[in-house]
């Protein structure tokens, strides 16, 4: 299998999320389950039929994590020390036809949040990114159309 990367806050969030899942969310459901029960005939019982697709979430989820986590390559932007542009990069471009600038912050595709400007390094704009540096121009073909962005600055935080 191939190893994913991700910043140590990615990796932190997925642990945490995983440890709820685990310390709360799963014994929680038991629970649940165990008081629908009680109520009776199971056939016509929602609030059973209800914590059983709950718990079958939660368990999905957590294998899900336990994959990513197992994968996970852990990688500290801030001591990265290079010029082109890389996982974890702060990538300044200005959108030469818009002429508008953005920042994107190459992360992996557990980490991605568009809206906030951390794009997948698996997405078109990140895989057009990798290797650029200063000064270079990257051409991404979007569905709705094309964009051209001029590099800026890199930086590593």
């Amino acid at each position: 299998m191939q190893r994913i990367p991700i910043t140590p806050e990615g990796f932190q969030k997925l642990r945490e999320e995983f440890e709820r899942l685990m310390k709360v969310e799963r014994p929680g459901i038991i629970k649940a389950i165990a008081e629908a029960r009680s109520h009776g005939d199971l056939t016509e019982n929602a609030e059973y039929h209800a914590a059983k697709e709950r718990q079958s979430f939660i368990e999905g989820r957590i294998r899900e994590l336990e994959a990513k986590l197992a994968l996970a390559e852990v990688i500290d932007p801030s001591k990265i020390n290079q010029t082109k542009a890389a996982f974890g990069a702060k990538v300044r471009v200005l959108d030469t036809g818009a002429d508008a600038e953005y920042v994107f912050i190459l992360v992996g595709p557990d980490e991605a949040d568009v809206r906030n400007g951390r794009i997948s390094i698996n997405s078109p704009v990140g895989r057009s990114l990798l290797g650029k540096e200063v000064g270079d121009t990257v051409v991404i073909k979007a569905p709705a159309r094309t964009m051209e962005y001029e590099i800026l600055e890199i930086s590593f935080e």
